[in-house]
């Protein structure tokens, strides 16, 4: 079964972008996935198909109104796949989504401009609100990029082996250990000696450790859910 992208935008050029190129593009190719970009100023009002106007209360920017959006939305075939907003307001997205959002049917991302969307659509729509970060873009189709992207990887066959999702950032809470490669000296920093040892117990209890450390340093909101959990066990 395919899984299904649609993707609401006023920029519909801009994708599949970067999805369809390496592991993701072929993974199009061979119908893994699809991607449809549908165009919100087809549902535009008049003669110069307004998709937006000024806010009530006042205040700077333009904002998406609720019935192009809902217009736009109502022509795509959700099917039961969740439709999805990216927004700084939203709750952050995680692996953890990525995963639940792959293992259905596909999404529709909706992708705003200007100031947003009018409230009244996503609540009437029941629309996932989800955001990469505690930061501001121009637009949502960033996110709707980075957000397949994060689906798509995760589609079977997709990934060359099917260790990656589990060993990489996130798969079990952590932050990933640090990789090294060819050649083991550079610059006068070598290899840590336990990668070239051939001990892989010792070196998955490495690997292990220096996850726990690069989480507790960089990322200590993580580390305290992570151990928050060590201790309920």
């Amino acid at each position: 079964m395919t899984w299904r992208a649609d993707v609401l935008t006023l920029f519909p050029e801009m994708f599949p972008g970067p999805l369809g190129l390496s592991l993701a593009g072929r993974a199009l190719e061979r119908s893994v996935w699809s991607c449809r970009a549908h165009n919100l100023r087809d549902h535009g009002l008049g003669r110069h198909r307004a998709v937006d106007d000024t806010p009530f209360g006042g205040g700077a920017g333009m904002v998406l109104r609720a019935d192009v959006v809902a217009t736009a939305l109502d022509a795509v075939a959700v099917e039961g796949r969740p439709v999805i907003y990216p927004t700084p307001r939203g709750a952050r997205l995680t692996q953890s989504d990525a995963r639940r959002y792959a293992a259905g049917e596909g999404v529709v991302v909706i992708c705003g401009r200007f100031e947003g969307i009018d409230e009244r659509v996503l609540e009437q729509r029941g629309i996932e609100q989800v955001s990469m970060g505690d930061f501001v873009l121009s637009g949502g189709e960033i996110p709707a990029l980075a957000l397949m992207d994060a689906c798509v990887r995760l589609l079977p066959g997709v990934m060359g082996s099917s260790l990656s999702d589990a060993e990489e950032s996130f798969g079990d809470g952590l932050l990933e250990y640090p990789h090294y490669t060819k050649p083991a000296s550079w610059e006068g920093m070598d290899v840590p000696s336990i990668l070239l040892s051939g001990h892989h117990a010792a070196i998955a209890a490495w690997r292990r450790e220096q996850s726990r450390l690069v989480t507790k340093a960089r990322r200590p909101d993580l580390w305290a859910i992570y151990e928050a959990g060590l201790s309920v066990h």
